[in-house]
């Protein structure tokens, strides 16, 4: 290292990390329900999650592979599906199918798959139209979206 006339030698700096090193994978994050499933992805950081769209669940296979298409299209490392479980913690029939979403969606992609309690999310999703000012016939486009985005957040949140 070559220094500047009247200046002390110093150790050399540390060697900097690319930004793009910094940044941790995105994670999506999925409320299943029988009709639609609403997606959300966080920010590259993890510290936020914003919604995607509502998928119209046509059958297991093509249900699937578009999951397993918005992984890729977002470099998830992780898929956060919600759990919704009795409020007493027993698990529900809707529970069950959540579950064996996220079982054959880590098969298919290879990806971490965590459950995570969604007990009251669709209920707060409300109330967080309502505070928006949104009409109760308008919502079943989003309505989906909003709950996989509290899902996500929640899921986030914990892990701070």
């Amino acid at each position: 290292m070559e220094s500047l006339p009247g200046s002390k030698q110093t150790e050399p700096p540390a060697e900097e990390v690319p930004i793009e090193n910094l940044t941790q994978s995105r994670v999506l994050g999925l409320d299943v329900g029988d009709r639609r499933i609403g997606v959300a992805v966080s920010d590259e950081l993890g510290l936020t999650a914003q919604p995607v769209l509502t998928l119209v669940r046509k059958n297991r296979r093509q249900d699937l592979g578009s999951l397993a298409r918005l992984v890729r299209k977002y470099g998830c490392a992780q898929v956060v599906v919600g759990n919704p479980l009795y409020m007493s913690g027993d698990i529900s029939p809707q529970a069950l199918k959540a579950q064996a979403v996220a079982q054959s969606l880590q098969q298919e992609t290879g990806v971490t798959v965590t459950l995570w309690d969604e007990r009251l999310s669709t209920t707060e999703a409300h109330r967080h139209l309502d505070a928006a000012g949104r009409l109760p016939a308008d919502r079943r486009a989003v309505i989906d979206q909003v709950a996989a985005v509290l899902i996500l957040q929640s899921f986030l949140d914990s892990r701070r």
